[in-house]
C-alpha cells in the first residue's frame, strides 16, 4: 500500500487535495485499535527465527563438547544479528516519530487559525481583507504540503517493512516485553500517528477549500447588496423630490381631482421596481444572516434607512390616494356634497355608512330620514283628508307630491334618455343609493337643459331621492331594484296615462313583447308600493296584487302570457288596483280648465278644475270641492247619477246630458240602487286591513341615541322581491294586518261614466295625512 498526494486548484490558489486514509487503516478509532504482537516465522530469511533447544535423544548419549561449542556459536551468531537489527529498526523509527507529531501539532495549529478567521463581517473593504488574509493562509498551506507528503510516505514504506497484526495487546502487569511484541508496538505507534496526521491534514484542506467558497460567495452577495442599496437610494431620492411636488388637497380645482387621482395610481404603479428591489436587498441580508455573516454597522444603518424611507413613501401614497378619492367622492360630480346645500341651518343632511342620507336638527338635538321640506309636505297633504272618495284624494296628494318635485315638467322621453344613458338594465338589477343620486342629477339638469328654467337641482334630486326611498325602501338598507326607480319617476312624470302604461309593460315583457303572470305581479307589485306609502292601499285592493293578474289575464284568452295590446285594453278600463294613476292624469288635466258656469253649492263661477254636472236635475252643476267634499245645497243628492268633466263642455255633450237627465227623471231610487255605474273596473279581493295606512314618515331621534338608531335601520338586509312557485306576487302581511282585515271598499254609488270623463266612486272615509315625525323610537318595516 502506497500514499499519493496531488494538488487542486480553486481560483488563483492552489489548494492541497485531502489525505487518504492510511491503507492499513482497520476502519476503527486509533484508542479502540488493538494489535497483536506476534512474531512472523522466517520462512523468506528477512525476519528472526524462532530457535528452540533440541530434544536430546533418548539414545544418544552425553553429546560431544565439540557439538555443543557450535550449536552455541551458533546461536551467538544469530543473536548479535538480531540485535543489530533492533538498534537499526528503534533508530529509524524514532526519526518518523518526531516530524509526524510536528506535523500533527502544527496541523492543529493551523486548524485553530482558520477556525478564527470566521465569522465574516459584512462589509466589502473588510471581506476582502479577509479574502486576501486567507489566500495567504492557503499560500502557507500548500508550501508545507510536500514535507508533510513525504514524511507520510516515509512512514508507509518503514510500516511496508515491519508489518504487524492485531493482537491482544499485553497487559500492563507483565514487566517483561520481549523484542517482538516491542517492534509491534511501535509499528502500532507510528500507524497511529501517519493515521491522525492524514486525518487532520484531509480535514484542514477540506475546510480550506469551503472557507474559500464562502468568502466568495458572502463578497459576491455584499457587493450586490451595496450596488442595490446605492440604487435604491437613488429611486428614494426621485420618489420624494416628486411627492415634494404634490398640491395640497384643499387646493385642488373639484374639476382636476380625478386626474390627479389617476395620476398619483400611474406613480404607484411606477414604483413597482423599487418595491421589488427592496424586497431583494433584505433577502440577501436573510441569507447573509442564514450563513453567519452579519451586515457591518454602516451598512445596517443604511439598510434600516432605506426601508423607513420606503414604508413612509408608500403611506404617503396610499394616504395621498385615499384623501383625493374621499374628495372626489364627497366633493365630485358624482358625490353628495353638493346635496348639503338642500338643508338651512339648523339642519345638517349627513351620510349613513351605506350612503343614505338623514337628516339632523342641531335645535331640537333630533335626527330622521326625512329631509326638512318633505316633512312640510306631508303637513299639507293633511288639507286633502276631507275628500271622500279615496282614488281622487290619492291623486290629489300625489299630484302636490309631483309638483314638489318638479317631476310634472319631466317627460317619459327625457327620463328614457336618462335611463338609457346609466345603463339601467336589466330591471331586476339592484341600485344603490349613489346610482339614484347620478340618475336624478342628470335628470334634473337635463331639465334645466330643455326647459330653459332655474331649477334647485340640490333640493329636487334630495327630496326625489327622499321620496323614492320612503316608497321602495322604507327600511334604508340603501337599495333598490332598477324596476322600482323606473317604476316610481314614470309614474310622476308629466306624460300621457297610456305611455305611462306602455312603458312600464316593456320593462316586464319578454323579447318577444309578451309577459307572463309572475312578471306582470312585479310590475303591479312596484306600482302599488306608491299609495301605499300615501296610506291609501286599502282602497286599491290592498298589496296583494293577486286578482289583479287574474283580471288582467281574462283578456289574454287562456293563453300563458299576455300581450301589450291586451294589458292596455284592461288599463283602458281603469282597474281598481291602478285607478289612481289616471285619476292623477285628469287631476294634472283639470287644473286650468274652468267652466263658464255658477257651483249649485258655493256659487263660485266660474266653476275652476273638475265640472261635475247631475243627470238626475236640471242646471245642477257642483265644483270640485263642494263634490270632493261631500258637500251638497237641500235637495241636491250626490248618490245620483253625476257626469264629471275636465275639459270644457261641448254643445253636442250639453245635449246629450239634457236627454240622460230626461230620462232619468222618470226613473225611481230603486232603479239607480240595482243599476250602479262604476267609474273603474273592480276586482275581487281581500283587503288588508280595516283602517288606513298613513306614509311611513322618518322617525326623529334624540341625539344621544342616533348613531345606535342609525346602525339599527342600516342593519336590515336588502331582500330582492321573490316571488311564490304559483308566478304571483305576494307580499308579505304585516301581523297587524292579519290580526285586523277589512271588507272591500264600498263601490260608487251610480256615478255615470262619460267618453270624455269619468265618475267618482269609492266614498271611503279619509285617511290621516302623514304628520311630521315624532320623537319616539320607531323602526320603519320594510315596504314588503
Amino acid at each position: 500500500a502506497t500514499f499519493t498526494r496531488s494538488a487542486a486548484v480553486a481560483g488563483t490558489v492552489p489548494l492541497l487535495q485531502p489525505w487518504p486514509r492510511a491503507p492499513w487503516s482497520t476502519g476503527r478509532s486509533v484508542s479502540a485499535l488493538s494489535v497483536s504482537a506476534q512474531v512472523k516465522g522466517s520462512q523468506d530469511g528477512a525476519g528472526p527465527s524462532c530457535v528452540s533447544p533440541r530434544a536430546p535423544s533418548s539414545v544418544a548419549g552425553p553429546q560431544n563438547p565439540l557439538e555443543m561449542n557450535l550449536c552455541w556459536n551458533e546461536i551467538k551468531k544469530k543473536s548479535h544479528s538480531l540485535r543489530a537489527r533492533l538498534e537499526a529498526f528503534s533508530d529509524h523509527s524514532g526519526k518518523l516519530q518526531v516530524p509526524l507529531q510536528e506535523i500533527i501539532d502544527w496541523l492543529g495549529q493551523k486548524d485553530e487559525e482558520l477556525s478564527a478567521q470566521l465569522p465574516l463581517r459584512g462589509d466589502v473593504l473588510l471581506v476582502q481583507q479577509e479574502k486576501e488574509t486567507h489566500a495567504a493562509f492557503m499560500e502557507e498551506v500548500k508550501s508545507r504540503g510536500p514535507y508533510i507528503y513525504s514524511v507520510l510516505e516515509s512512514a508507509q514504506a518503514f510500516l511496508s517493512q515491519h508489518p504487524f497484526e492485531e493482537l491482544e495487546e499485553p497487559s500492563s502487569e507483565s514487566k517483561d516485553v520481549s523484542p517482538r511484541h516491542r517492534i509491534q508496538n511501535i509499528s502500532r505507534f507510528v500507524w497511529k500517528q501517519a493515521n491522525v496526521a492524514s486525518e487532520l491534514w484531509e480535514k484542514l484542506t477540506a475546510r480550506c477549500v469551503d472557507q474559500h467558497r464562502h468568502i466568495e460567495r458572502t463578497l459576491e452577495q455584499l457587493l450586490e447588496i451595496k450596488g442595490a442599496m446605492e440604487e435604491l437610494s437613488t429611486m428614494l431620492d426621485q420618489a420624494e423630490s416628486v411627492r415634494e411636488t404634490w398640491e395640497p388637497i384643499g387646493d385642488l380645482f373639484i374639476d382636476s381631482l380625478p386626474e390627479h387621482i389617476q395620476s398619483t395610481k400611474l406613480f404607484k404603479d411606477e414604483l413597482s421596481p423599487m418595491k421589488d428591489g427592496v424586497k431583494v436587498v433584505n433577502d440577501l441580508a436573510h441569507q447573509l444572516a442564514i450563513s453567519d455573516v452579519h451586515l457591518s454597522m454602516e451598512n445596517s444603518r443604511t439598510l434600516e434607512h432605506i426601508n423607513t424611507r420606503w414604508k413612509q413613501l408608500q403611506a404617503s401614497i396610499n394616504e395621498r390616494l385615499k384623501q383625493l378619492q374621499d374628495a372626489h367622492r364627497d366633493f365630485g360630480p358624482g358625490s353628495q356634497h353638493f346635496l348639503s346645500s338642500s338643508v338651512q341651518v339648523p339642519w345638517e343632511r349627513a351620510i349613513s355608512p351605506n350612503k343614505v342620507p338623514y337628516y339632523i336638527n342641531h335645535q331640537a338635538q333630533t335626527t330622521c330620514w326625512d329631509h326638512p321640506k318633505m316633512t312640510e309636505l306631508y303637513q299639507t297633504l293633511a288639507d286633502l283628508n276631507n275628500i271622500k272618495f279615496s282614488a281622487y284624494r290619492t291623486a290629489m296628494k300625489l299630484r302636490r307630491v309631483q309638483k314638489a318635485l318638479r317631476l310634472d315638467m319631466v317627460t317619459l322621453a327625457t327620463a328614457l334618455e336618462i335611463f338609457n344613458e346609466h345603463d339601467l338594465q336589466p330591471s331586476d338589477r339592484a341600485m344603490d343609493v349613489v346610482e339614484v343620486i347620478h340618475c336624478l342629477t342628470a335628470l334634473y339638469e337635463r331639465l334645466e337643459e330643455e326647459r330653459g328654467i332655474l331649477v334647485n337641482v340640490p333640493l329636487c334630486v334630495d327630496m326625489s331621492l327622499n321620496w323614492l326611498l320612503n316608497v321602495f325602501d322604507s327600511g334604508r338598507s340603501g337599495k333598490m331594484r332598477a324596476l322600482s326607480f323606473k317604476t316610481g319617476i314614470a309614474c310622476l312624470c308629466g306624460t300621457e296615462v297610456k305611455e305611462k302604461f306602455q312603458y312600464l309593460f316593456s320593462q316586464v315583457a319578454n323579447a318577444g313583447g309578451l309577459c307572463d303572470q309572475r312578471h306582470l305581479g312585479v310590475l303591479l307589485h312596484e306600482a302599488i308600493q306608491v299609495p301605499r306609502q300615501l296610506g291609501e292601499v286599502a282602497a286599491f285592493g290592498g298589496s296583494n296584487v293577486e286578482p289583479s293578474i287574474r283580471s288582467c289575464f281574462r283578456f289574454s284568452h287562456g293563453k300563458s302570457a299576455i300581450e301589450a295590446s291586451q294589458f292596455l285594453e284592461w288599463a283602458n278600463l281603469e282597474p281598481q288596483s291602478m285607478v289612481w294613476l289616471a285619476v292623477l292624469h285628469r287631476v294634472t288635466m283639470a287644473e286650468q280648465v274652468k267652466h263658464q258656469t255658477k257651483c249649485s253649492v258655493c256659487r263660485q263661477c266660474p266653476i275652476k278644475g273638475f265640472r261635475y254636472r247631475s243627470l238626475k236635475q236640471f242646471n245642477v252643476d257642483i265644483c270640485q270641492t263642494c263634490f270632493l267634499t261631500g258637500r251638497a245645497s237641500k235637495g241636491n243628492k250626490l248618490h245620483y247619477p253625476i257626469m264629471e268633466y275636465y275639459t270644457p263642455t261641448t254643445s253636442s255633450e250639453n245635449m246629450r246630458d239634457f236627454a240622460t237627465t230626461l230620462k232619468n227623471k222618470f226613473r225611481s231610487k230603486q232603479y239607480f240602487s240595482k243599476h250602479p255605474q262604476r267609474g273603474y273596473l273592480p276586482v275581487q279581493s281581500v283587503l288588508e286591513a280595516d283602517f288606513s295606512e298613513t306614509p311611513a314618515s322618518s322617525p326623529m331621534l334624540p341625539h344621544a341615541d342616533t348613531h345606535s338608531r342609525i346602525e339599527h335601520f342600516l342593519q336590515a338586509p336588502y331582500h330582492p322581491l321573490v316571488l311564490p312557485h304559483s308566478g304571483i306576487s305576494r307580499p308579505a302581511r304585516t301581523a297587524a294586518q292579519f290580526l285586523h282585515p277589512s271588507p272591500a271598499p264600498a263601490p260608487g254609488r251610480g256615478f255615470c261614466v262619460s267618453p270624455r270623463g269619468s265618475s267618482a266612486f269609492s266614498d271611503t272615509p279619509p285617511v290621516p295625512c302623514p304628520l311630521p315625525p315624532l320623537c319616539m323610537p320607531a323602526f320603519v318595516p320594510h315596504a314588503f
